[in-house]
Formats: C-alpha cells, sequence, structure tokens
C-alpha cells in the first residue's frame, strides 16, 4: 500500500487532535535511516523527537530487549522487583550531578513531570510551582498547566491545576535576558504568589518546544541561589537535554549546579517507554510507600534498554560525538546564514541540539512561519525528516542520532540545503 493509503486508514481511525507531521509510513529504520512503505529512504535530523539518540535499532539495545523478553516481559516492578530495574537506577543515580541521589521509574516524560512536581509538594509541604514562558513539560492536565505555549498544547484543554505559575524565559536573541527574568521572577513573588508557598521552580537547560533557546551562560546558578535562599526546590527538565544529547550526560553538568531534582525520559532506552525522576534523597524519600509508581513503571525491557543504551554510550563515546555533529551541523548552518541573513536570523546548539530561527527581512521579531512549515515539507520530499517548533512557530530544530556517519550528515546538511534553495 501506497503512504497515502495508510494515511486514509490512519484517519478513519485516530482522533484528529493526534495527528502526524508528515504522511511517511515507516516499515524499518537503522541507525539513522529510515525507509517507507514505498521503499523510499529517509536521513532521520528529528530522532524521533531526540529519542533514538543511539541510533535507530542499534544492536547492543536490540539484542539487550530480546534476551529480556525471553526471560519475561512484565511482572510489576512494585510486586516482584527484578534486578535490571535496580541496576539501571544505580547506574543513574551515580551519572546524576546530584549527591547521595535516588530513582523512581515512570513510563512517561509526562509521568516523570507530574512526580517531580508530587515529590516536590511532598516534601516541602507547599502548593506552588513556577515554570517559564516557552516551556515544554508534557500533554497531561498538569503538565500542560507548566506547558508555556498555548498552540497546539493548551487551547481548549483548560482549566488546569492550580497554584501553577510562570517567569518569563531568558531568550536573550529575544532580547530578554537573565537579569530580566530574574527580575520578573521577584515581582511573581511580590505580585501572585509568596516566595514561602513555592514548592518548586522547573526549568529546561535547553528548551525544547519552545525553541531550542538555551539558558544564559550564569543563569541556573542565579536560580539555584534564589531557591536556596527561599527552601524551594530546583527541578531540572532533561527530558529532550539528557542522555548525553547535549554533549554531557545532562545539560545541566554545564552550569556547575546541584538540581534538587531532575526528570529523564526521550534518549533513555533508545525508543522503549521508560523515564526516571532522579533527585535528592532527603527530597524522593518524602512521599509514603505506595505514593509513587504505576503498573507499567519500570518496565523489564525498557530497563534493559537502558543499560544497553547507557554502555553504548560509553563505548562508543557518544558525548564527544554529540559535540563533533553539533559543531558540523552548526558550521552546515551558518554557512547558509550567510547566504541568506534576512532569513536565517541566528543559528545555535549545545552538542547535538541544533536550531535555526527563521525571520523576514533580517528583522528579529518577524517569525518566519511560512517558510518554516515550506522548509520541512520539501525537506520531507527530498528524502530528510526535519522538524519544526518554537512559541513563534519559526525554528528549525535538528536532533540526528549521535551515532550518525559523517557521511550522512553531510548528505543531510546537503539535502536541506537543496530544500531550502527550493523554498526561497
Amino acid at each position: 500500500m501506497k503512504n497515502l493509503d495508510w494515511q486514509e486508514r490512519k484517519d478513519q481511525v485516530f482522533a484528529r487532535g493526534m495527528g502526524n507531521i508528515f504522511p511517511i509510513f515507516a516499515v524499518r529504520a537503522r541507525n539513522t535511516e529510515i525507509w517507507d512503505e514505498e521503499g523510499k529512504r529517509y536521513i532521520d535530523f528529528g530522532s524521533g523527537i531526540a529519542v533514538v539518540n543511539t541510533g535507530h535499532s542499534h544492536p547492543d539495545v536490540v539484542a539487550a530487549v530480546k534476551e529480556q523478553l525471553d526471560a519475561f516481559s512484565h511482572t510489576c516492578v512494585m510486586v516482584t522487583p527484578y534486578a535490571k530495574a535496580v541496576e539501571l537506577a544505580e547506574r543513574l543515580i551515580q551519572l546524576a550531578p546530584i549527591e547521595d541521589a535516588r530513582a523512581i521509574f515512570v513510563s512517561t516524560g509526562a509521568e516523570a513531570v507530574e512526580n517531580a512536581v508530587k515529590i516536590a509538594r511532598s516534601a516541602t509541604g507547599r502548593p506552588g510551582v513556577i515554570a517559564f514562558s516557552g516551556g515544554f513539560h508534557g500533554r497531561t492536565n498538569l503538565c500542560m498547566g507548566l506547558t508555556g505555549k498555548v498552540i497546539p498544547y493548551k487551547k481548549g484543554f483548560g482549566p488546569f491545576t492550580p497554584e501553577i505559575y510562570h517567569a518569563p524565559f531568558p531568550a536573550e536573541y529575544l532580547g530578554f535576558g537573565s537579569e530580566a527574568s530574574l527580575a520578573a521572577l521577584d515581582q511573581l513573588f511580590k505580585s501572585d504568589i509568596q516566595a514561602d508557598r513555592v514548592a518548586a521552580i522547573i526549568i529546561e537547560p535547553v528548551q525544547g518546544e519552545g525553541g531550542f533557546y538555551p539558558v544564559p551562560d550564569g543563569f541556573l546558578k542565579k536560580l539555584r541561589e534564589v531557591c536556596d535562599i527561599h527552601g524551594i526546590l530546583l527541578i531540572i527538565d532533561e527530558i529532550q537535554t539528557g542522555i548525553a544529547r547535549t554533549g554531557r550526560m545532562f545539560a545541566t553538568e554545564y552550569a556547575g549546579i546541584e538540581p534538587d531534582i531532575m526528570t529523564i525520559a526521550k534518549g533513555i532506552a533508545g525508543g522503549f517507554p521508560i523515564a526516571a525522576v532522579v533527585g535528592k534523597k532527603e527530597v524522593m524519600n518524602a512521599p509514603e510507600p505506595g505514593g509513587l509508581g504505576g503498573t507499567y513503571a519500570a518496565s523489564p525491557l525498557g530497563c534493559a534498554a537502558g543499560l544497553a543504551v547507557l554502555d553504548v554510550i560509553e563505548k562508543e563515546s557518544l558525548c564527544e560525538r554529540a559535540i563533533e555533529a553539533g559543531n558540523r551541523l552548526q558550521a552546515g548552518l551558518i554557512k547558509m546564514q550567510a547566504d541568506y541573513p534576512d532569513l536565517i536570523g541566528d543559528v545555535r546548539g549545545l552538542g547535538a541540539m541544533v536550531a535555526m530561527e527563521l525571520i523576514c527581512n533580517g528583522d528579529v521579531n518577524q517569525p518566519n512561519t511560512e517558510l518554516t512549515k515550506a522548509l520541512t515539507s520539501k525537506a520531507a520530499e527530498l528524502g530528510l525528516i526535519l522538524l519544526s517548533c518554537g512559541v513563534r512557530a519559526n525554528v528549525i530544530r535538528i536532533l540526528v542520532p549521535l551515532t550518525i556517519p559523517s557521511t550522512l550528515l553531510e548528505e543531510g546538511l546537503e539535502v536541506l540545503r537543496q530544500a531550502f534553495d527550493a523554498c526561497v
């Protein structure tokens, strides 16, 4: 069957709210390449939205999951636990930039965020949570409240969980820096919620859906100081930035701070649904036994995959390869920017989390949403999976598998250039 035939069948059975970006139906994927129902091959510059950091169907991950599946697929970790869950927790708390940490496992990134907030409220006895404009933390009701982007994530779904507040994110390219953001946070304490009623502040070290804006240098240290002054817990959302994506195991490491809680998902298990919350022992142990968990939490298959992913990252030096890939991607985009300075306003990235922001007439205040849409569509026609993001819907984000061969990276950049030339 053709892709469009499958699309028609999907439209007859899926609710329209669960749409898909491209009418491309995958039948096989290996490392950085995907093949569709019609036999067409694509270079994947999206990694399933930062999930397959170790590439599609990495043989070590596949072997680990097959071995686990032969043993058992589920017993429920809260009934009869198993060694791989313990081993993965041991590995994560050793890797996390938190001393004397503890961990829990759930199934999705949104669940991780929900549980991080539950834990923070339990540990502090306070109700309030502060997030940042442009942030994305999930699609459940609490997470939608935290998310700082209305369309498509919040439109028509309210009311949201109470006691959630937003501060402006310090996106320097948009002319709003660290000092302005901290001043706005201080004003929030004066006008909306007193600081001693705030349980936690949650932030992404690089915004994902919001536009790939990295926190400015020094901002997380200042935010850590604010939290310490007021007894507020600092939650770092590493769901998209974690697991070697930015050139460190966790992007928080660049800031040199210790979070109270971290949320981890996406790249943790090479495509198998598992997520984690890691935090300080005294914080994580606040909820009573039974207060945390889930039927599918710590899936045996996910734990087996997660252990294999961590081994691959170490064995194949994927942190170093993330930096190398990111540098090459940025260099390619900067060359394009030199030819189209009025259309490509900014090129930015941290490790292999790279973006370019599209504008009109060289004006940062004129987001070029039409070119963004056209470019992702044209790239797909030419065999390149390319994603967009941003509160203003004008950012192209690139999330290559960290295992991408240099030849495919260069080929993908060339296709991107061809798509761009065709759209302008």
